[in-house]
């Protein structure tokens, strides 16, 4: 059957018009005389790239009454990039409701433009997942459970049922459906003409064959560009430039790190199929990694290969469609040709029009790349979508035009920002690596803690060698290699390593009890009873310093805490924005009087120093010291007295209490910052070791510590303490939308300050009217560990029958020996209006959390639980030294994790 399709393929001579129309968008294409017209020399602001993206930043600004002040500039003609070979899929579930939100904006402009007589090709034929295997059931179940809160309508389906809703499909083997009726298709290149048609109604300028030689910036912010027809002063600059944006990126000085990569893309055109319904659905089969589509009476089908194919490896990206059409590999086909003809049984006997081989680039870990680049101020970033640009192009073109304008938007983009990003991130041979594994994402089975294979044994502590040795099995986090969990039976001889592969990478592959359960278990008791030791170093590390008492006043308006504390002392703090909503949650050390350590969330290691640096004076300097150091935490009861054997220091409570820094010696090495807290709410220390004693002290720590069984204890035994212990991660939990009030953590904010920081009066307005939303704990009462399915996150939570909120985190509690879930709750009238949330509201309710379809009860707790401990002498002075000033969370564990 496959020589046969081949066969047909290799004698069909006639090119669609779909392909004639897009080729006539080749600069060098004599379809029509094109006209050459000079851009302005003055605009606010200057979008590169003409697809459905940039034609969307151009039509939000004119509507928000920029139009007169915008320039489009595209290399070639509009709608030439992408959009005319895209598949038009447009799918309103996606991995995270920020995402959803941006979406569903898309179909409503799209739904608004259609009413206006404006074509975007919109045909709302639903959508319908199938699937072969019970995880991929279970993925459809939870997807099916967070569908209320996301307002999503949806349903799962037996296979008889998939059957009616698509006579093409072969059902043998499937085991259900999910139907979403309000997906659907569209057409990119008609929606691209139709955005900028209105555009430029409303005055924006549109330029063709102009070609971007140049960005430019002053006192890093863009100033202009220079183009091939003429130079253009603007404001403000946005690289909508598709796989180009890469390239783009490295036309301003400094360059601008748009870290993507172009694959080959497979679309499969067939002839008209004679009673083809023009409502045939969209269907995904995610199992065979597979979709198609109804195309003006014929089938469109492709999908995302587990082994991705990369194009142009060199970087150089041709402009025109004609060079830019990659040839058909019809062996790299063949593994997505296979499922589609087991699927769809019909295709078979079509006639085959053509094998479209169009390029489409992703970014290294498969989300869209948007908002302001670190690099320059007022340089946007919207590229990165992954074949999907029409789903993601109304909502990131609203949200961008809402950035310029307004300096801020209500969509929630922190997970998409260009920010989360590093240097190593946009490295050619990095990214090449990288997207042969991304794309097969897309459709990927989508287990917990997914890890790349690609791209590893980047960024190594000094003591990675001593880690694998001791059985580390390793994630990664901003290209940081972090022992996840330790495998001692597993250990590896230092002369074995095999330095271009990562050894032993983290995995969970299931939706129940995890394969790293019993190695976790141990860990965890370790530093609840003994010591553990943790390789902290992925943390990020600023030191900030001035030559007077500049960094004090600018960490006072930047912070929400009172920073101006004793030299030696360390405080929690967020860093709010005008909403009051979290960019940054820290810790603080003053080292001295004008010189301070942060330490941040590792992910947050270019995003919190954007933040900095636009909030700063120039007086204040900075530096990102975080591979400088080695960071080691101790943890556990024993932890003082196996350090007081490896110092000088007196290491009383009375001569280094809890939230304070002392420079010590340790071994024979000396100036180890040491800061005494764990970001656990267990008694221990955290040693920032200069990178040539990190060896020297790690070994002093580990030969000392025999005695006291010490343990190596990976990223999920410290996930595990923080979650029982009711503490929020930036990042998990905590978000730019979320506020110290909401989540318990008022006695962090000082209002009493001299200072009028960032987000007070949010924050103040917050606290007369009353939160309502509010960050909870709960313990599942029902669940068997064993055999159950576990929470992983997105849960769905219930009050009294009624949806009321998600969990954001969740983890085992080896001390409850139950399931806990952390989450945020809302509290909505029957109008469907917000209330307050209050104490009562939580304690007077009977909760559930919903996983994959099954509700499970659950006790809320509104403050940290006081864990049973064998040593209650400890647990006592920790609670003694966490305690806060009010009353609104005075407990154990008061202290934020800072990774």
């Amino acid at each position: 059957m496959y020589n046969t399709l081949l066969l047909r393929y290799k004698h069909t001579s006639k090119v669609s018009t779909y392909l004639q129309r897009a080729l006539s968008t080749s600069l060098g294409s004599d379809a029509e005389n094109i006209e050459i017209v000079p851009p302005p020399s003055h605009a606010r602001v200057v979008i590169c790239g003409g697809g459905v993206m940039g034609a969307s930043v151009a039509y939000h600004l004119a509507k928000l009454g920029w139009g007169p002040h915008t320039v489009l500039i595209e290399q070639n003609r509009i709608g030439g990039g992408t959009t005319w070979h895209s598949s038009g899929l447009i799918e309103v579930f996606k991995p995270s409701l920020s995402q959803v939100t941006l979406t569903k904006s898309s179909v409503a402009l799209y739904k608004e433009l259609e009413s206006q007589g404006l074509s975007t090709g919109w045909k709302e034929c639903g959508s319908l997942n199938v699937a072969r295997t019970r995880d991929r059931l279970t993925v459809f179940r939870r997807m099916k459970a967070q569908s209320e809160a996301w307002k999503i309508d949806c349903d799962i389906l037996t296979p008889a049922q998939c059957k009616e809703k698509c006579p093409l499909l072969n059902t043998e083997d499937l085991i259900a459906g999910l139907w979403i009726p309000g997906d659907g298709v569209g057409d990119p290149y008609d929606t691209c003409l139709s955005l900028v048609s209105e555009a430029k109604k409303m005055g924006v300028k549109v330029v063709e064959n102009c070609v971007l030689q140049k960005v430019s910036q002053v006192g890093g912010r863009v100033s202009g560009v220079e183009t091939s027809l003429g130079s253009i002063v603007c404001e403000y600059f946005v690289n909508c430039a598709g796989f180009w944006a890469r390239g783009i990126g490295q036309l301003s000085e400094p360059y601008v790190k748009v870290p993507l990569h172009a694959v080959e893309h497979y679309y499969l055109h067939t002839k008209p199929i004679p009673g083809l319904d023009p409502l045939t659905p969209v269907v995904r089969d995610q199992d065979g990694h597979i979709y198609f589509r109804e195309n003006n009476g014929r089938l469109l089908a492709g999908g995302f290969e587990p082994v991705a194919k990369p194009a142009f490896e060199d970087g150089r990206i041709p402009v025109s469609v004609g060079e830019r059409q990659l040839p058909e590999d019809w062996d790299h086909f063949h593994v997505l040709l296979e499922q589609l003809l087991h699927r769809v049984p019909t295709l078979g006997s079509a006639v085959l029009d053509r094998l479209c081989n169009g390029p489409e680039a992703f970014s290294p870990d498969c989300k869209w790349i948007v908002g302001e680049a670190p690099e320059i101020r007022n340089y946007l970033v919207a590229a990165g979508m992954k074949t999907v640009g029409i789903s993601a192009a109304g909502g990131v073109g609203k949200a961008t035009a809402e950035l310029i304008m307004h300096g801020e938007t209500d969509f929630d983009m922190y997970e998409l920002e260009v920010s989360r990003f590093l240097g190593l991130h946009n490295n050619r041979k990095f990214l090449r690596d990288r997207v042969v594994e991304v794309p097969g994402l897309h459709y990927g089975m989508n287990y917990p803690f997914y890890e790349f294979q690609t791209g590893r044994n980047l960024r190594m502590s000094p003591v990675y060698p001593k880690l694998r040795e001791a059985g580390a099995v390793f994630g990664q986090v901003m290209g940081y290699e972090r022992p996840t969990w330790f495998d001692p039976e597993h250990m590896e001889e230092q002369e074995s390593f095999d330095w271009s592969t990562p050894y032993r990478t983290a995995y969970t592959n299931t939706f129940g009890k995890p394969p790293w359960f019993n190695f976790v278990a141990r860990e965890y008791a370790a530093c609840r009873e003994g010591v553990g030791i943790s390789d902290y170093s992925s943390f990020t590390k600023v030191d900030l310093w001035s030559k007077n008492n500049e960094v004090v006043d600018a960490l006072q308006y930047i912070c929400s805490n009172d920073v101006d504390v004793p030299i030696g002392s360390i405080i929690h703090t967020g860093m709010q924005n005008q909403r009051g909503g979290y960019e940054n949650d820290c810790s603080l050390a003053r080292l001295s009087e004008n010189h301070y350590m942060m330490i941040a969330p590792t992910i947050q290691q270019t995003r919190c120093k954007v933040w900095l640096q636009k909030h700063l004076p120039p007086s204040v300097a900075t530096s990102d010291v975080t591979s400088m150091f080695t960071a080691l935490c101790i943890m556990g009861p024993f932890t003082r007295t196996l350090l007081s054997e490896l110092t000088d220091t007196d290491l009383n409570h009375k001569s280094f209490p809890f939230f304070t820094y002392r420079m010590l010696d340790i071994g024979l090495a000396n100036g180890i910052r040491t800061m005494n807290l764990t970001h656990t709410g267990e008694l221990g220390y955290v040693l920032y070791i200069p990178n040539e004693f990190a060896l020297h002290v790690y070994n002093s720590l580990i030969n000392a510590g025999k005695k006291y069984g010490i343990t190596h204890a990976g990223y999920y035994a410290t996930r595990a303490l923080r979650v029982e212990k009711f503490y929020a991660f930036w990042g998990q939990d905590l978000d730019t939308t979320t506020t110290p009030l909401e989540c318990g953590r008022v006695w962090r904010v000082k209002f009493d300050k001299t200072v009028d920081f960032i987000g007070r009066d949010a924050l103040l307005k917050q606290r007369e009217e009353g939160v309502k939303r509010m960050y909870i704990q709960l313990i599942l009462e029902d669940h068997e560990t064993e055999t159950d399915l576990w929470p992983w996150g997105g849960e769905p939570i219930y009050r009294d029958g009624k949806q009321v909120g998600m969990c954001t985190t969740t983890g085992y509690g080896f001390t409850f020996k139950k399931q806990v879930c952390l989450g945020f709750v809302d509290n909505f009238d029957e109008k469907g209006q917000r209330q307050k949330v209050t104490h009562d509201f939580i304690t007077s309710g009977h909760f559930e959390v919903d996983v994959a379809g099954i509700r499970y009860h659950a006790k809320a707790n509104i403050h940290s639980p006081i864990l049973p401990t064998k040593y209650p002498d400890v647990e006592r002075d920790v609670y003694r030294a966490t305690r806060g000033k009010s009353d609104e969370r005075s407990d154990l564990n008061q202290v934020v994790k800072a990774i």
